[in-house]
């Protein structure tokens, strides 16, 4: 039978995805919900372009989800970051599984309730980072829990990109509605990883900001150690020349271990010899996981339990940050 899916918040990582998920035939766009009819109107023509029923328009989340009660079988949300939690509350308030945009939510007290929901509802959640969903990081994390990399030293973490003026004017630079600026916006894809690959809980860590004169972060820089010893450094630049980048190099005592934020190439270098490129095609794997999981075909490899250990980490650092690079206790003294 065919997921029949609703979509709350049509900006424009939907209508992307949309144009994919319109031309699987497994999957029927049903509903959407955005309160911008320019962008309901976008969605709804790529529905149309690919010979699909166009999808019953609402302009809440709330409208949608009543009007379309027993009619839908999951919900992807992709509205603004503040918004996250109550979108995906709702949703399986409304019981129904999720396939939910990054970053999860914005603090550790949304993600607590969102673990909480997921307890009590017992749908199927997926977090859709590209690095959360990518063969190529979880064969990273699978070798490395077999030991085949021996034990993890440190990991060091950048991304760049030119966000400060890609972004100038949009939502992302709205602290009230964004939850912070690049660090937790592009950045969110390189934490999200690092926490996955980690394998463990941040313990203590110290961070700076600059909003280089606008209203949220532009550049970040975090020090941090994990519960099992190993240090970590994270730099986030968001004021760069046009392009967007990531490298996150693990260092283990047998191997050293290069990959991409999202999981899209890897290099693994061992016993000093040279390391091969791998490469990772990553087009439509939101829907494709999601789906599998949901089926029970595949173990959920983007969880909100890593959710929850992400928003830790985020609430630290905005605690130490706004504290001028205070060094705070991950997850016991963060509340800003």
């Amino acid at each position: 039978m065919n997921l029949r899916l609703g979509i709350i918040g049509a900006g424009l990582k939907a209508a992307e995805y949309a144009r994919g998920w319109a031309a699987m035939p497994d999957v029927d766009i049903a509903a959407l919900a955005e309160i911008d009819p320019a962008s309901r109107r976008r969605l709804s023509d790529i529905c149309a372009a690919a010979g699909r029923p166009r999808p019953a328009e609402y302009t809440s989340d709330k409208a949608m989800l009543e009007a379309q009660r027993g009619r839908l079988d999951a919900v992807y949300v992709s509205t603004p970051h503040v918004f996250h939690a109550a979108n995906a509350l709702a949703v399986l308030d409304a019981g129904l599984d999720l396939l939910l945009e990054k970053p999860m939510v914005t603090t550790v007290a949304e993600a607590q309730a969102l673990v909480d929901a997921e307890k009590r509802s017992a749908r199927t959640i997926v977090i859709a980072y590209q690095g959360g969903l990518s063969p190529l990081i979880h064969d990273t994390l699978a070798r490395a829990r077999r030991g085949e990399f021996g034990d993890l030293v440190s990991i060091s973490a950048s991304i760049w990109e030119g966000w400060a003026r890609s972004y100038a004017g949009h939502w992302k630079q709205n602290p009230s509605i964004s939850g912070g600026g690049f660090m937790f916006d592009t950045g969110a894809h390189m934490m999200n990883t690092v926490c996955l690959l980690a394998d463990t809980e941040f313990e203590r860590l110290c961070a700076f900001t600059n909003h280089r004169g606008i209203d949220v972060d532009l550049v970040c820089a975090v020090a941090a150690r994990l519960a099992n010893g190993a240090l970590v450094t994270f730099n986030a630049a968001g004021d760069g020349p046009p392009g967007c980048a990531s490298a996150i190099t693990l260092f283990y005592t047998a191997a050293l271990v290069r990959i991409d934020a999202w999981g899209g190439w890897r290099e693994v270098s061992m016993g000093g010899g040279a390391a091969a490129r791998e490469v990772n095609e990553i087009v439509d794997t939101p829907m494709h996981t999601f789906k599998a999981v949901r089926d029970g075909r595949m173990r959920n490899p983007s969880t909100v339990a890593n959710g929850l250990r992400f928003a830790r980490l985020w609430d630290a650092i905005k605690a130490s940050a706004a504290a001028d690079g205070k060094s705070i206790a991950v997850g016991r003294d963060t509340a800003v």
